[in-house]
């Protein structure tokens, strides 16, 4: 293979390594890669034109160094295209955030003077992206002052050092829209009364179909429960589970954008929406893929520099035994696909637990799914933060809530949480960053861990609205339901500001056999001031079950927690008899 890319060889391409993003200077030499790879793409087919764009196509503008190339053709013809590329030695784009199909990315690498340069090239649909980008680097190319400002942006985000590549592309967001908006290209919001899906149809997926029912949308739900709590309030319900793929396309006709309210849904069915290209799906499959997998959810976290508490990957019991050993008790052994509420997850305190545990660590391993294994931290108190994310990149964050678990299922949040106000701007800026890396569209929850030495670990992440989030209906200028659906249709985002001194919410949890579910209280919990009951609509309650919730504001969150305690203990759940004694119906 030639060092001269292009002159001799016809094959003048090697495979892609993905890495770390590092700002270096501007190399000229990236003209020349651009130019012969061009050629090599032309002599297989002329009337391919593959444009040079990207930073490297801006002389003296600093980048990664990669060559981005982009070639614009009709829609039907692209599939014929990746396949001409494939053949000439580009691969998939690899990474766990692939461009869609009707829009691929392909990568590769070229030596040049013995130094390597890696090739991204994006084959667009005609009508596409194509313009503005070609109009984003002319800008760069005329503007000095706009370079500067760009270079200037690149620096700030790596520090000088490297930085994961996902959160340096998505740190850039909210400034080259900005541009993209002065040059004349806007992606226009989805507006009322387009239809939303929402993969899901629980309590949250309920309260969201509520809220973009006053911003006047109209709601198509998947659930595999035609009497789910959401179907009260959508105008369609397609009955299907979380991996039913056609039911996921009947859900998505019609609809202009689709979000998801759990991240139990199969990434399969999430692949298959987002794979036509045309149909925003947001959250998208990355967040998905980093949520419902505990360990690539730690791996993203430590790649972004949050700390996380000690951990191991465990398969075997051996794996689980040396990792015993090398953590110390007490330690918590968990699923690392689904599960939650504390379900599929045991505590690892004696010789008791440890046989216990494992025995859970077998059938997860004939299942082919590896455990968390982690170390259980001795911390102060349990936090969250909300941050929402529009797709312009702007984020806003609520004042971080205190909350508090029993065995597993959250049962009170209250804000303001009681800690020092470098605490909670460091908890936001955190979470922050975290939605930037994800480059989260719509709302990111961070469950965190305060510790008694004032640092923060963060426990879980949920790429959803969240029940720890509950209290900003009443007590937010802006609740997360409403800026979850602002922030995936495109509007802006809405204030955070807290409208009282204090607010809390109590969860309703279900008591006893499973049965009917017939609310009693209601009217004595109602009765006192500033108190908000919300019932979820399910039909049929049992121990532990999410039946509902209750926000109460007051002065301070220690009033208004009082308040709602007082409220939530007048609900409960009648037997399973009528006043009559006959069973109820």
């Amino acid at each position: 293979m030639t060092d001269r890319p292009g002159e001799t060889s016809d094959l003048p391409i090697q495979p892609y390594e993905r890495r770390v993003a590092h700002v270096t200077a501007w190399d000229p030499r990236s003209t020349e890669v651009a130019a012969a790879i061009a050629n090599v793409i032309r002599r297989r087919r002329a009337d391919l034109v593959a444009e040079h764009i990207g930073s490297t196509a801006v002389p003296g503008l600093p980048g990664k160094g990669i060559v981005d190339l982009s070639i614009e053709a009709e829609a039907t013809e692209i599939p014929g295209i990746v396949v001409l590329l494939h053949g000439i030695g580009f691969q998939p784009q690899p990474g766990p955030d692939p461009w869609p199909p009707t829009r691929p990315m392909l990568v590769a690498a070229t030596r040049l003077d013995g130094d390597e340069f890696r090739i991204h090239l994006h084959v667009q649909p005609r009508g596409g992206d194509m313009p503005r980008d070609i109009a984003f680097r002319d800008a760069l190319r005329s503007d000095a002052k706009l370079m500067r400002e760009y270079a200037s942006l690149k620096s700030e985000i790596t520090g000088g050092s490297t930085v994961d590549g996902f959160r340096y592309t998505h740190s850039k967001t909210t400034w080259i829209l900005g541009v993209y908006r002065a040059l004349g290209f806007r992606t226009p919001p989805i507006l009322p009364p387009a239809t939303i899906g929402i993969l899901g149809g629980g309590q949250l997926g309920r309260m969201l179909a509520l809220a973009a029912r006053e911003l006047g949308y109209r709601i198509a739900v998947l659930d595999p429960d035609p009497e789910c709590p959401a179907a009260g309030v959508a105008d369609r319900v397609e009955i299907g589970r979380y991996d039913d793929i056609e039911a996921a396309r009947r859900l998505a006709a019609g609809c202009a954008v689709v979000t998801y309210e759990l991240e139990h849904v199969a990434l399969d069915l999430v692949q298959a929406l987002d794979g036509g290209g045309g149909l925003p799906i947001r959250p998208g499959q990355y967040a998905l893929k980093l949520t419902q997998d505990r360990l690539a959810e730690r791996r993203f976290l430590e790649a972004n520099g949050a700390s996380v508490a000690p951990w191991r990957e465990v398969s075997t019991r051996a794996d689980l035994d040396a990792a015993v050993a090398e953590l110390g008790l007490p330690l918590r052994l968990k699923a690392s696909m689904g599960g939650y509420d504390g379900r599929s997850q045991i505590r690892i305190t004696t010789a008791a637990t440890m046989a216990q545990a494992g025995d859970l660590l077998d059938r997860e391993a004939a299942a082919g799914r590896p455990m968390l294994l982690e170390r259980e931290l001795d911390f102060e108190c349990e936090l969250s933060v909300i941050v929402a994310r529009g797709v312009d990149g702007v984020t806003r964050a609520w004042p971080p809530a205190r909350n508090v678990h029993d065995d597993g299922i959250l049962v009170e949040s209250s804000t303001p949480a009681g800690i020092p106000a470098e605490t909670a701007e460091a908890a936001t800026a955190l979470t922050t960053d975290l939605a930037t890396g994800m480059g989260m569209v719509g709302l990111l929850t961070a469950e965190l861990f305060l510790m008694r030495d004032g640092s923060l670990v963060v426990n879980e992440l949920a790429p959803r609205v969240h029940n720890s989030g509950h209290w900003t209906i009443e007590a937010a200028v802006t609740s997360q339901f409403e800026q979850h659906v602002r922030a995936i249709c495109g509007l802006p985002l809405g204030s955070t500001d807290l409208r009282t001194g204090g607010a809390a919410t109590v969860n309703l949890l279900g008591s006893g056999p499973d049965r009917h579910a017939r609310p009693a209280g209601m009217e004595t919990a109602l009765d006192a001031a500033d108190v908000h009951v919300h019932l979820y609509d399910k039909r049929r309650v049992f121990e532990r079950r999410k039946m509902g919730h209750v926000t109460a504001t007051g002065a301070s969150a220690d009033a208004a927690l009082a308040i709602a305690r007082g409220a939530a203990a007048q609900i409960t759940w009648a037997d399973a008899t009528d006043a009559t004694g006959e069973e109820a119906d």
